[in-house]
């Protein structure tokens, strides 16, 4: 080939249309959506990764997630779900409390949905089924707002039966109504005297402990919500503070120094939404997928922090722990 032919070539080839050229295959978008911060919450997007990885999905690779993260600002999730429908996502996973797969619902009834969430999708309108939800959504309950009265129970094996028990809860929260009955019947039926506080903010879980202090109450129930999960840190020091002995709905309170939890894996639930999340990727229907329930529950133990209480936690608690932190 002659000089004039080699550039004649190459003037053709820059000719050519820019998908000729660069015909490299697009891969899927995930939209993330999660009512609470990374530095929270930021563990179990490795769950969730493990999850895509186990059907064949490696982000960054063969599937692109877009993160979104609300930091307990109820007013960002619309415009983030918003924001991803306009980038045509293919899936859109939304976790961190009910408000964000209701909003993902509220906002598109063809993108597929995938949620997290720890109290009844049927009862908070999400589906109409567990086991055929139809429509566009379907994902994972961990039932963590149905623990409360087998949380008090244990809290009770540890403590003095005969002392009160406070209980914390966020009356704004999704399912506080339901907690509102499911503690006070359960300390009804074993005669264990409780006093419910409230906290929707930062100030009043500060608040709530110095009351807690007045009243003495000898140990603490903290109710299963999002926004204390968030604020687990502020939480589990305050009680430290307080040399208060209190029963969590998450191991992610005892991982950072909390007493003791009893309920389903979060790392666990975001693993297999990650899997949903593959399968409607490649096909599956998401309506067609059951909405997963669990089988099994942690009880999670830190024997650092009931030293530091000076409380001796009973060998049959501890034979039935599935984690103890020494």
């Amino acid at each position: 080939m002659n000089r004039r032919e080699f550039i004649g070539g190459l003037a053709g080839a820059a000719a050519w249309p820019l998908g000729a050229r660069a015909q490299q295959p697009t891969i899927p978008v995930v939209g993330f959506v999660h009512m609470q911060n990374a530095s929270n919450f930021g563990h179990l997007v490795d769950a969730f990764r493990r999850g895509l990885s186990e059907v064949g999905y490696l982000d960054g690779q063969t599937v692109r997630v877009e993160y979104r993260w609300a930091e307990n600002h109820l007013d960002r999730v619309p415009a983030f779900v918003a924001d991803l429908i306009q980038q045509q996502v293919s899936v859109i996973f939304a976790s961190g409390g009910a408000a964000a797969p209701r909003a993902a619902k509220a906002a598109t009834s063809t993108i597929p949905i995938v949620f997290t969430t720890g109290s009844d999708p049927v009862a908070g309108g999400l589906v109409p089924n567990l086991n055929r939800p139809g429509g566009n959504i379907s994902g994972v309950s961990f039932l963590t707002d149905a623990m409360g009265a087998r949380r008090l129970g244990l809290l009770r094996e540890v403590t003095p039966q005969e002392g009160l028990v406070a209980v914390l809860l966020n009356p704004k929260g999704p399912d506080a109504e339901l907690q509102l009955k499911d503690v006070p019947a359960a300390a009804r039926s074993i005669g264990q005297p409780i006093h419910i506080l409230n906290a929707t903010s930062e100030d009043e879980i500060n608040s709530a402990f110095e009351t807690i202090s007045q009243l003495q109450a000898h140990a603490l129930l903290v109710g299963a919500d999002p926004f204390f999960n968030n604020r687990r840190m502020q939480i589990i020091g305050l009680a430290a503070r307080h040399s208060l002995p209190a029963m969590y709905e998450l191991r992610e309170f005892v991982a950072a120094g909390g007493l003791m939890s009893y309920g389903a894996s979060l790392a666990d639930a975001y693993r297999q939404a990650g899997v949903y999340t593959g399968r409607v990727l490649k096909g599956a229907a998401v309506g067609d997928l059951p909405v997963l329930q669990p089988t099994n529950f942690e009880l999670a133990v830190n024997l650092k922090t009931a030293k530091a209480l000076g409380l001796t936690i009973p060998p049959s608690l501890l034979a039935r722990a599935d984690e103890v932190i020494e």
